[in-house]
């Protein structure tokens, strides 16, 4: 049976906009263009609800507003955007010291070699997005470096003890958890995770079932 829906009023669609903006509030985003959309409140809807703007703000706040929308269980520790030059690389560690405590060597070692193989492989100066977040409840630490070459991935390969390249992903390999890489038509984004607690040894193999993620195993772009 159909239950007829009474039209809301100005103070209704007023009230909701107050509690988006609470309900925002709690994780520290702000959309100053939140508001009921008063043109279109009277417009031809059925039934008539009219629209509430929630447009007008910057790809951090967008970002921060889909985490928080798909309830992703994640705390946003660090998300910028770059040009991979190797002058970035002391500003991501500075501000990964500020954000993470106690500091993360390991951490900051990821973030550092997955930059440094951007500005080696793909070229200095292509613009990187560096992400790390805190997987709430899951006891993890996920870095996320994405570049806009699909094409040059991470390769498997045995460094020896004369190979003068390589070892940046051999010491990611060692502090990580697992790792992997994702390919979409806007490139790729190249992820490791880590333990919560920094536990000083290598980590073990992701799990067979993320096809995604590289085996444990010396490795070199």
């Amino acid at each position: 049976m159909h239950i007829p829906q009474a039209a809301p009023t100005i103070d209704d669609v007023d009230r909701c906009v107050g509690d988006l903006r609470a309900a925002l509030a709690v994780h520290d985003i702000t959309l100053p263009s939140l508001r009921a959309d008063l043109p279109t409140f009277a417009g031809t809807y059925l039934p008539p609800a009219g629209l509430i703007a929630l447009g007008n703000c910057n790809t951090a706040t967008a970002r921060r507003l889909t985490d928080v929308l798909r309830g992703s269980g994640r705390t946003t520790l660090l998300d910028l955007d770059l040009l991979a030059v190797p002058e970035a690389v002391p500003v991501l560690r500075g501000a990964l010291r500020r954000r993470l405590a106690p500091p993360r060597s390991d951490v900051e070692l990821c973030v550092t070699e997955l930059v440094a193989n951007v500005i080696r492989h793909v070229g200095e100066g292509t613009p990187a997005r560096v992400r790390v977040f805190r997987e709430d409840g899951a006891g993890r630490i996920r870095v996320e470096v994405a570049d806009p070459d699909a094409r040059a991935l991470p390769v498997l390969r045995h460094a020896t003890g004369e190979d003068e390249a390589g070892r940046g992903l051999a010491l990611l390999d060692a502090v990580a958890l697992r790792w992997g890489v994702e390919r979409g038509g806007a490139g790729k984004t190249v992820w490791c995770e880590l333990a919560e607690v920094d536990r000083g040894t290598p980590g073990q193999p992701a799990s067979p079932d993320d096809a995604h993620a590289q085996p444990k195993a010396r490795t070199a772009w």
